[in-house]
């Protein structure tokens, strides 16, 4: 994980945030910890680059191309093209109807908020087409409190382990279905009604791996959430405490895009 608390950026996020959040002691200071160290930054993104788990079927994902060269020019740039769900990204509400929110439209307040980390290593152990019921979300709230408006529910699934390995993480059967935990669609209705601003998991999508009409995405982005796919190692989350930061591309028109997300660690 990426400690960035030196960081200009996380600066601006800290006093953006000193804005947005409500005034309180706790708050104030894990903002104040930031530039220390004192306050944890965890990078939950991968890098991209052209050797990330595509979804089944793109075959083209990402190309990058040098345009500038220190040699040739006195600088470097590049141009690079990629498909708007690949690596770490955000799905917006319009991905999938009845959603209709384009990414550049998602309201920044909500791309910052708790996170709530729902753990189901163990049950993904042993079942790969495990779905969170609404139960475990109830079994949360028992132990942390009610899950707060604005909240940003992760599932900590343990798949990152499989990361970059395509066979392992997309976890394929003989007949191409994929096999890994997600939401159940119960979990999604129960979370939606806490009024949570989204969903995070650390597989290739919300809905478990052998979906094939997709509910909870259909769900969740038709009350206007937004998702977090493919989530790097959240084995350094606790259950509640963190805050998390979701920068995506704002992209005019886009479906989703890649996202920079980071957790601040009290």
């Amino acid at each position: 994980m990426s400690a960035v608390g030196r960081s200009g950026v996380l600066a601006s996020f800290a006093v953006a945030l000193m804005i947005l959040l409500p005034q309180s002691s706790r708050q104030n200071s894990m903002l104040e910890g930031i530039p220390s160290g004192k306050t944890r930054v965890l990078d939950l993104s991968y890098a991209i680059n052209d050797k990330l788990v595509p979804w089944p079927g793109d075959e083209k994902f990402f190309e990058a191309k040098v345009n500038a060269t220190i040699e040739k020019n006195g600088y470097f740039t590049r141009s690079f093209w990629m498909l708007e769900h690949y690596g770490t990204h955000l799905d917006a509400p319009a991905h999938f109807p009845p959603g209709k929110a384009t990414v550049d439209q998602i309201p920044a307040k909500k791309l910052m908020g708790p996170a709530v980390v729902l753990d189901v290593r163990a049950e993904g152990a042993k079942d790969a087409d495990f779905q969170l019921p609404s139960a475990s979300v109830e079994e949360w709230e028992k132990r942390h409190g009610r899950i707060p408006e604005g909240a940003i529910v992760l599932l900590r699934t343990g798949w990152a382990t499989r990361w970059p390995d395509a066979l392992r993480y997309r976890n394929q059967d003989a007949q191409g279905k994929m096999h890994f935990p997600g939401f159940s669609l119960g979990a999604a209705k129960l979370l939606i009604e806490r009024k949570v601003s989204g969903l995070g998991c650390d597989t290739m999508s919300i809905d478990y791996g052998a979906s094939e009409d997709f509910a909870v995405h259909h769900l969740a982005l038709g009350a206007g959430l937004y998702h977090l796919e493919n989530l790097a190692d959240l084995s350094e989350m606790p259950e509640s405490g963190a805050f998390l930061i979701a920068a995506p591309i704002k992209l005019e028109g886009g479906s989703g895009g890649p996202v920079r997300v980071f957790a601040l660690l009290p």
